[in-house]
């Protein structure tokens, strides 16, 4: 079964974004390059809902080379890159399906809520956190409120070098302990 992991760069308060969506805070080097390389090699398919694609999209990136790009919208009815599949289905069962499927793993892009339809269908196996030095005050949250407490198990914890902290999770499924 592949893996699904939720992979998203985060202020210290918990903001993925600013309330106008931007990211211009984020730290992008080197270091942060190799390690998003590492990940990336790991993973076949990219996931995300039709807010975090319009961010994208805005920051000049319509698609992801190399990987299958869907955006789940009811909204959306066609990207601008013929590469990217637009679903209007349910982001749950499309990627319940996706799970059972041969190949890499599946990476979560951004937003809470897909996250959030996710992660209440226990179909998140990970957490890959870039925690940024800022405090923003304000924007859109890394987490939206959910019916359950989702436990989680510390898998790695490092410094980078541009003051970033790179943590990763797994998620402790509903019934396995």
């Amino acid at each position: 079964m592949r893996t699904v992991t939720f992979g998203v760069a985060n202020s210290l308060d918990n903001f993925i974004a600013r309330t106008d969506h931007s990211v211009d805070w984020l730290r992008w080097d080197d270091e942060v390059a190799a390690v998003t390389a590492d990940f990336w090699a790991t993973i076949d398919t990219v996931v995300m809902g039709r807010k975090t694609y319009d961010v994208a999209v805005g920051s000049g990136t319509t698609s992801y080379p190399g990987v299958r790009n869907i955006v789940f919208s009811r909204t959306l009815s066609q990207a601008p890159a013929p590469e990217v599949e637009v679903l209007a289905t349910d982001a749950a069962a499309a990627v319940a399906g996706l799970k059972q499927q041969e190949g890499k793993g599946i990476c979560v892009m951004g937003g809470g809520e897909l996250a959030r339809a996710l992660f209440e269908a226990d179909l998140i196996d990970e957490i890959g956190l870039n925690t940024h030095p800022i405090l923003l005050g304000a924007g859109v949250p890394l987490f939206l409120p959910m019916h359950r407490p989702v436990e989680l198990e510390l898998v790695e914890s490092r410094p980078l070098r541009n003051g970033c902290l790179l943590t990763r999770y797994t998620v402790r499924h509903r019934g396995a302990r």
